[in-house]
């Protein structure tokens, strides 16, 4: 007798456990729908509020770039870009195009969390954008710089700048460990090296270094470059910016 009733108990509390489990099966449903839908709606009013107030360049250098495409970008990107914005920058240093994945994006000095939050940032020690030599520009891999997994050879990308605009044809797509600094040393034609995280949807911390080398298509008189270190190679180890996460 105390026996069944023991069991029953146990039956009745197995039961709440199994209700109790759906329950909060549900809640959990309701707030990940509630988050999505809410940063949909978010960046929807954010775009409106945004491109109204913001015109197509004419000049790229003396205008705002359009507003980003976020369809790419992950939730976090999207929420510290919106943040950024309301943050004074100085003057970009000049505008970066590519066409093919329909980027449009200032390119400021510096490769700390803001700039990368806001734009795409120059990388120090590397030729300044208008600059002959290789131009070193980082970019977040779930922000701006997400779309250059779709970037191909033979493709080109738009450099606007006070000094003068440039046109560079991709030549070489490379993936890298992070000390492999010598992606950014010299090439045999004035060059642009756009550089992310890699892979592009890893979670954390991305260990590798994906990396796009674009060249005018006129040879110009540098020093002669560094030896080149391939990613089978061992890397050079040092403390320069190639080696800086841009997660």
């Amino acid at each position: 007798m105390v026996r069944d009733k023991i069991m029953r108990a146990l039956r009745g509390f197995e039961r709440l456990l199994l209700l109790l489990g759906l329950l909060l099966v549900c809640v959990y449903a309701a707030v990940r729908i509630y988050s999505v839908v809410y940063a949909h709606a978010t960046v929807r009013e954010f775009w409106r509020t945004q491109e109204a107030t913001i015109s197509r360049p004419g000049n790229p250098l003396q205008q705002n770039p359009r507003i980003p495409d976020f369809r790419l970008w992950s939730p976090k990107r999207i929420e510290a870009y919106q943040t950024s914005v309301t943050t004074n920058m100085p003057a970009p240093l000049g505008v970066l195009r590519i066409p093919s994945i329909k980027i449009e994006v200032p390119v400021l000095e510096g490769t700390d969390d803001l700039t990368l939050n806001r734009a795409v940032g120059h990388i120090d020690g590397t030729a300044a954008p208008g600059e002959q030599g290789n131009i070193g520009i980082a970019g977040h891999r779930d922000g701006f710089f997400r779309g250059l997994k779709d970037v191909h050879l033979g493709e080109y990308l738009d450099l606007y700048t006070e000094r003068g605009n440039t046109r560079y044809i991709v030549d070489e797509i490379r993936i890298v460990p992070p000390e492999d600094v010598s992606v950014l040393a010299p090439r045999p034609r004035s060059s642009t090296t756009l550089l992310t995280c890699y892979p592009f949807y890893f979670v954390g911390s991305a260990p590798l270094r994906y990396i796009v080398h674009a060249s005018t298509t006129s040879a110009i008189n540098l020093r002669a470059p560094r030896p080149r270190v391939h990613s089978e190679d061992r890397g050079v180890r040092d403390s320069s910016s190639a080696g800086q996460s841009t997660d």
